[in-house]
């Protein structure tokens, strides 16, 4: 890690009272609602309670292997579970991951534009509480900050720093493969980028987009994969749109963001962008950005490699924020004026103005889900199909895990049936169906009902004025498990 003037460390702020205060700010949106909404999250909580009931031997058919990736947030939230309670283990464990998060961005941005950046630490939180955070990828989300730390200790070249992103690279890896590559590819790019000269350089860019072309290639040469991609317009997926997350008011306010930002851009680069140090200074900062453009324009969002595996979906979506983090080293890089923290704050306070009214509504939903599953008896299985607003970018699928845990058994649990977590599932378990395509089914609505899963329940929105009012009723062979459900508005 780089040092200014006065030998402190470039990255994080100088004084453990300030990076207390902001760390503080930061955590709140965790602390605002009775439970965190953010999708994925209420299922990794229930398969932490699952593992419980493993070790008891309460849970038939479920086992938990050892894995050394995608893992680290559910060893985390599992452990605190044991000692803290699921309730206060999700609060603890999810705001680690947001503190991790915001401040490995903040200390890579910092490092890479050799100042501290406080410029752009209203977009770095809100970026904390963006698309990849709201979808509940939490072990990806954790990389992502790891990831960051990492980078920053060996930005400069130095020995030492070397040495303490490569030991911290074991961990990245144990939260997700994705942000362990992220941090391989960016930290050789930076080391070659070091080590070459004049137009040699440009080998580099050039490599790293040919290196996604090739991959689409191969994938559309070989169907069995069942790739699919995004549309055409790649530079939609800019980074910004890791913003866009509860509704339409959020794409308004993600635009408006972006003609502000372009502004404070094109004012920098009309007072300074004809010296040649301006740009020589930015230049690998919007190669990496280019790059990762590339990467996510040539790069497929669903995959299936494994067809008795669950889907490895979303990945451009996911990508984004690198794109995003990037975007921020060249913000940060801009001469620093009292106009644009205006209104880099002020989008950030609508911005969580927005995000607290959206999951208030959404507890307001669990909490009937809650009621509604706290006199079944232990053991009952359901479903649950419940639809998010259609405007919505995000999906909320996992509404029925958290409210199931200590009363019931989600059969459509996603988790065991994808091979991709350390919770695994035997067929013919009664705790959860050990078919991926069934679990996918069950989720959307759109499953046809055996007469070897009875008895099982299902949670339905049954109200379609109020898509907070959910029902719960027996079903039977052979109708499909979504029927009775309504398409909320809002």
């Amino acid at each position: 890690m780089t040092t200014d003037k006065d030998n402190s460390p470039v990255g994080l702020p100088k004084r453990a009272s300030i990076a207390a205060m902001v760390s503080l700010l930061v955590v709140v949106p965790c602390f605002w609602q009775r439970h965190i909404e953010s999708g994925d999250l209420g299922s990794h909580v229930y398969n932490a309670w699952l593992v419980q009931l493993v070790e008891q031997g309460r849970a038939p058919g479920i086992y938990v292997v050892t894995q050394w990736r995608n893992v680290l947030f559910d060893l985390m939230l599992f452990h605190l579970g044991k000692i803290f309670g699921w309730g206060i283990a999700e609060k603890f464990a999810v705001s680690i991951c947001v503190l991790v998060f915001f401040w490995g961005v903040f200390a890579f941005v910092s490092t890479v534009v050799k100042k501290s950046a406080w410029t752009v630490a209203p977009l770095i939180a809100m970026l904390a509480y963006g698309y990849v955070f709201y979808m509940g990828f939490m072990n990806y989300y954790l990389s992502i900050g790891l990831a960051s730390f990492a980078l920053s200790l060996m930005w400069s070249g130095s020995q030492k720093g070397f040495v303490w992103a490569v030991l911290l690279a074991p961990i990245i890896q144990l939260a997700h493969p994705l942000g362990f590559l992220w941090f391989v590819g960016t930290a050789s790019y930076r080391l070659l980028w070091m080590k070459l000269e004049g137009r040699k350089q440009l080998l580099l860019p050039v490599s790293g987009c040919a290196i996604a072309v090739g991959v689409c290639v191969f994938f559309l040469r070989h169907p069995g994969f069942q790739a699919d991609w995004l549309d055409w317009r790649f530079y939609l997926r800019n980074g910004a749109d890791q913003l866009a997350i509860f509704g339409g008011r959020f794409v308004v306010l993600t635009r408006v963001l972006l003609v502000f930002v372009a502004v404070c851009a094109l004012v920098d680069v009309v007072r300074s962008g004809r010296n040649r140090e301006y740009w020589k200074e930015r230049r690998l900062t919007l190669e990496l950005y280019f790059v990762t453009l590339c990467v996510t324009a040539f790069l497929p969002e669903n995959l299936h490699p494994d067809p008795n595996a669950g889907w490895i979906g979303l990945l451009v979506t996911r990508l984004t924020v690198i794109s995003a983090i990037f975007a921020l080293c060249w913000l940060a890089s801009l001469q620093v004026r009292a106009w644009d923290m205006a209104g880099y704050g002020a989008v950030a306070i609508i911005f969580f103005v927005f995000a607290y009214q959206d999951t208030a509504y959404l507890n307001r939903l669990e909490a009937k889900v809650e009621k509604l599953t706290q006199g079944l008896p232990f053991g009952t299985r359901v479903l649950a199909a419940i639809d998010v607003p259609p405007d919505y970018r995000t999906m909320f699928l996992h509404v029925a895990e958290r409210a199931c845990i200590d009363h019931c058994f989600v059969y459509s649990n996603y988790e065991p049936s994808t091979l991709a977590f350390r919770v695994r599932v035997k067929e013919g378990s009664p705790v959860v169906t050990a078919s991926s395509e069934d679990s996918e089914d069950m989720q959307s609505g759109t499953y046809e009902v055996q007469e070897e899963d009875l008895p099982l329940k299902q949670i339905y929105q049954c109200d379609a004025v109020d898509p907070t009012q959910v029902c719960i009723r027996d079903l039977i062979a052979g109708e499909n498990n979504g029927s009775p459900t309504v398409t909320p508005a809002r």
